[in-house]
């Protein structure tokens, strides 16, 4: 009997998993949010939990999302920089080091006092023009991405990442200089901190930045950067999986991940990587983009903001925004697609930042068997048939899909 192919759609909601939060009645996000269509999906097929890297491993989103992709993070994972810098459509040469950035507000003592200057929507490209230049023999690239997001290559002789970062990850801290880690670090450390140097007076300096100052507005007036690395090699997707696959996602991270493995980018314009991104407009375009691929990752960043910015009660309504989209687009479609809803990692609003608790998943497709879990969240879903690690998925998705092989005869 030769089985069916069905197409595969992943849903990944960053930084979705989250703790009991006192604003909600102790409930999570989840929990607490009415989500009817999410809930039918995942009554009527199979849940469970994913530790995205490993148990106890807090896992990043570059990480996360190479291992659901299929690939190991240990092996290919050389730092966040170089996928920002190709989502960003940097064009990355061998021997480049990128870095991700931020802009930032700094006072005239050089103390962060925003790290997200405000999460500035308009002017970054003006900014960014700005920043390119020439130090020593090294050409340094900058450009903005979403919102505060940017990515910062250099390329010359001699360069290394093996340097410290500028961002102190936190505010009401000094910015530190940039150290070399190992002597072949040396250069790239000096580079950077006269990067740094200069770009403070051209920012300063820019009109963009008058503007803000004349309105008593947040000035995007210096540039925090951080996981510095080498581009890797990723083996195709196509070749490796043996299907065509494509991504939405309006995050330059998780694009330049995407496209580095080869997979199609069938985002549409106006999307954005934060709560206001138009959920509709993405599923539209994946059900659109899977009658030419067989495979599309969606990313979805406003969960991840909301938890960032310790709003559980923002975070239960933007869960409640993609439910109705899946709603609108996806519940017609639900017969013929392997539905995969899951987060790369998790992101407690009590924390505003990332932690290792395993995320809720669940798989929908025709024929599925199911764990009859009513209510999709993070305490049900422990019910459920699925106990996963980020490397088991992309396997588990082929064969829902009738596309895996048979191991052994």
């Amino acid at each position: 009997m030769i089985l069916q192919m069905m197409k595969v759609l992943l849903i990944i909601a960053d930084g979705l998993g989250d703790r009991p939060s006192p604003v909600l009645g102790g409930k999570t996000p989840l929990e607490a949010a009415i989500k009817p269509n999410i809930d039918y999906l995942a009554k009527n097929g199979i849940t469970g939990l994913i530790d995205p890297i490993a148990p106890g491993i807090i896992p990043g989103s570059d990480t996360s999302h190479l291992t659901y992709l299929g690939y190991d993070a240990y092996k290919y994972y050389t730092g966040r920089g170089p996928f920002e810098a190709l989502g960003s459509g940097l064009k990355l040469e061998p021997g480049d080091i990128a870095f991700r950035a931020n802009f930032a507000t700094v006072d005239g003592n050089n103390i962060v006092r925003d790290r997200r200057a405000g999460r500035i929507r308009s002017g970054t490209d003006l900014l960014a023009k700005s920043l390119n230049m020439k130090i020593e023999d090294t050409d340094i690239f900058f450009k903005e991405g979403i919102e505060h997001r940017a990515a910062l290559v250099l390329r010359g002789e001699g360069l290394s990442p093996e340097v410290s970062d500028n961002d102190p990850h936190e505010e009401n801290v000094a910015v530190p200089k940039v150290v070399p880690l190992s002597k072949k670090g040396e250069k790239t450390a000096r580079i950077l901190n006269e990067f740094y140097d200069r770009s403070r007076k051209i920012l300063n300096e820019h009109e963009v930045n008058r503007e803000k100052r004349e309105k008593s507005m947040p000035e995007a007036n210096a540039i925090l950067f951080r996981g510095g690395g080498v581009v890797p090699e990723l083996p195709n997707f196509e070749i490796k999986h043996g299907i065509k696959g494509g991504y939405i996602a309006a995050v330059s991270l998780v694009a330049g991940i995407c496209r580095l493995a080869g997979m199609k980018n069938f985002t549409p314009s106006g999307v954005t990587g934060s709560t206001d991104t138009n959920v509709v407009a993405k599923l539209k375009a994946a059900v659109e983009g899977l009658k030419e691929v067989d495979f599309i990752l969606v990313n979805i960043k406003g969960t991840d903001i909301a938890g960032h910015d310790g709003n559980g009660m923002k975070k239960k309504e933007f869960i409640e925004k993609i439910d109705r989209a899946i709603g609108e687009v996806l519940m017609n479609e639900k017969d013929s697609l392997v539905i995969a809803f899951t987060g790369d990692h998790s992101t407690p609003a009590s924390l505003k930042e990332h932690s290792s608790d395993p995320v809720p998943i669940f798989i929908h497709y025709k024929g599925s068997r199911r764990d009859g879990i009513e209510n999709f969240n993070e305490m049900s879903v422990r019910g459920g048939t699925l106990r996963l690690r980020g490397n088991d998925l992309m396997n588990l998705l082929l064969s829902s899909a009738n596309m895996a092989e048979k191991f052994g005869a």
